[in-house]
């Protein structure tokens, strides 16, 4: 039962006016055209012996999978953009990609708020602002306990004012119907509006929990390091960025194989907690494009792309395939 409810091949992302789902060997999207149809876009996931491996060393798989998660989602975020708002054989022109590129990389910072840049900013802002007060908290322990407030506060203003902007409302509406399907295949129920609706917005493996985890796995971390000289606070933060992750990410995992266990499963609901900000109850034609995407990439997992006639063109061509939108 264990295994049934927590099938580790399938995780998903919520894009623009559409929702990513990943299995063990592909991705697939499914996005709501301008004129009301459903676009898909596949991509097989690169198999590499390097990174399997990788992949299965504790505290490494982590920061591993969020990178690949990462350039995966963003190329699925790139045509959900450039598609959802344009009619079927319509080209984009040149000029508008780089507007385009700008929201793709907006709507991209929802979901990878802990990497590269905003994991700098996220970090070492805090920093500096805990520093300022000093003269208020001197001392580690004070210092430490300031710095994860700020970093908590960062993190809850910044998703707060951003989910304000229509765009990132229907995306966290997305985000909502993504777990609300996961919620669905996970408890054995046909794959119909209704059950999808009935179920919760919320999932403990959600990428909204793991940003929290690092903010609560840093703090912890932080206190086994030193804070001066204050140079040394900022290459310490710097170098236990992939430590933290690395953490957090096992944190996650643990939180969701404990999620049906009496007390303890209460250690992911801070997760949720946050997952209250970065997901909406999405309407009826929003599930259903995630569910057609699920049950899209259940069917290439099963019988490979090659059989389903998926065929993704580039740039401004549409996707053609010659499976019916069920």
């Amino acid at each position: 039962m264990g295994k049934e409810q927590q099938p580790p091949a399938y995780g998903g992302q919520a894009l623009v006016e559409g929702v990513m789902f990943g299995g063990k060997n592909h991705t697939v999207a499914a996005i709501r055209r301008k004129d009301d149809t459903i676009d898909y876009f596949h991509l097989p996931k690169e198999k590499n012996s390097v990174r399997m491996k990788l992949k299965k060393i504790p505290f490494v798989r982590g920061i591993v999978a969020l990178i690949e998660s990462a350039g995966v989602g963003s190329r699925h975020l790139t045509f959900s953009s450039e598609r959802y708002d344009v009619m079927p054989g319509e080209e984009i022109e040149k000029e508008e990609e780089t507007s385009k590129l700008a929201m793709v990389l907006g709507v991209a910072a929802v979901g990878v708020l802990s990497l590269l840049f905003g994991k700098f900013v996220f970090t070492l802002i805090p920093v500096f602002l805990a520093q300022a007060l000093q003269f208020v908290a001197p001392g580690k322990t004070a210092q430490i306990l300031l710095e994860s407030l700020f970093k908590l506060i960062l993190l809850l203003t910044y998703v707060s004012l951003i989910s304000m902007t229509p765009l990132i409302k229907r995306v966290f509406q997305y985000h909502g119907a993504e777990h609300k399907v996961i919620n669905a295949y996970e408890n054995n129920l046909p794959m119909t509006v209704e059950n999808v609706q009935a179920q919760s917005r919320l999932h403990f493996r959600c990428g909204s929990s793991f940003m929290l985890f690092t903010v609560i796995v840093g703090m912890f971390v932080y206190f086994l390091v030193p804070t001066d000289p204050f140079w040394l606070r900022i290459v310490n933060r710097i170098l236990l960025i992939p430590v933290v992750l690395g953490i957090s990410f096992e944190v996650l995992q643990l939180t969701n194989s404990l999620r049906n266990v009496p007390v303890l499963k209460y250690l992911g609901y801070p997760g949720l907690w946050l997952q209250l900000l970065t997901t909406k109850d999405p309407d009826d034609k929003q599930v259903e494009v995630a569910i057609a995407s699920f049950e899209r990439l259940l069917e290439i997992e099963e019988h490979g792309a090659v059989a389903m006639e998926v065929v993704t063109k580039s740039d401004s061509e549409t996707e053609t395939e010659t499976v019916p939108v069920t």
